[in-house]
């Protein structure tokens, strides 16, 4: 039997009232195995962040209910959010978010400090390839050495569970393969549950598996039999 990550059932967010209202999500059903690599497939505003933010604990759903393992994330309070982020999520969004006036291992650190069984700072950027630059403030870093930064500082708590929001949007073809290296990386190694958000179709073919999502719905499903390795995908 095949141990489920999450699930959801009739999952639905609406933003605002009456005729303002904006139907986020529609009576979203998934289930997305442990360990695997989901990316999630849609246009602007089919849904994709919404989802991702109440399956990290970011948001929260208007109706149905979501799961963690045996954690029903649609009963828990606030401080039971807060728990549940700190101990099983790391987040990686299309914006760095770094501190400016710390280093990359500074800003690494200060995840660990928080986590209850992390990893060193430095073991974490040397998984995502950035040993020789963890002294480096993030102005003296590229985009993707940034981003890579963001990942380090991510998986540096040991989550059960790496979201992650167009982290390749804000970069070229090369640096984007490199930061989906450190992905795969973190997913085959760490056996880290990973979902990724993005427009680009082509980083579908790295998956284990796609979800198409429009106007608020999974409309398709694909399981990828045979998977490429982020250097294989051009786009």
């Amino acid at each position: 039997m095949v141990d489920i990550a999450f699930r959801t059932e009739k999952l639905t967010k609406i933003y605002g009232s009456g005729d303002n209202a904006v139907h986020a999500l529609r009576g979203v059903e998934l289930n997305l195995p442990l360990g695997e690599m989901t990316v999630l497939l849609g246009h602007s505003g089919s849904g994709k962040s919404t989802l991702l933010n109440i399956l990290g604990g970011l948001d929260r759903a208007t109706s149905g209910s979501a799961w963690f393992r045996d954690i029903e994330l649609t009963k828990l309070g606030e401080k039971g959010l807060t728990r549940y982020r700190r101990d099983n999520v790391g987040f990686v969004f299309q914006f760095y978010n770094l501190v400016p006036s710390l280093t990359a291992r500074e800003n690494v650190a200060l995840v660990t400090e928080i986590a209850g069984n992390p990893m060193k700072a430095e073991e974490a950027l040397d998984r995502v390839g950035l040993t020789p630059r963890m002294n480096h403030f993030p102005a003296q870093l590229s985009g993707g050495e940034q981003q890579r930064v963001a990942i380090a500082r991510a998986i540096a708590k040991r989550p059960n569970v790496l979201l992650c929001d167009e982290p390749t949007g804000a970069l070229d073809i090369k640096t984007g393969v490199t930061v989906l290296e450190a992905l795969a990386q973190v997913n085959t190694e760490l056996g880290t549950t990973t979902v990724v958000i993005t427009h680009n179709a082509e980083i579908q073919r790295i998956a284990h598996r796609v979800l198409f999502m429009a106007d608020g719905r999974i409309v398709d499903e694909k399981i990828n039999t045979t998977r490429l390795k982020p250097f294989e995908v051009s786009w």
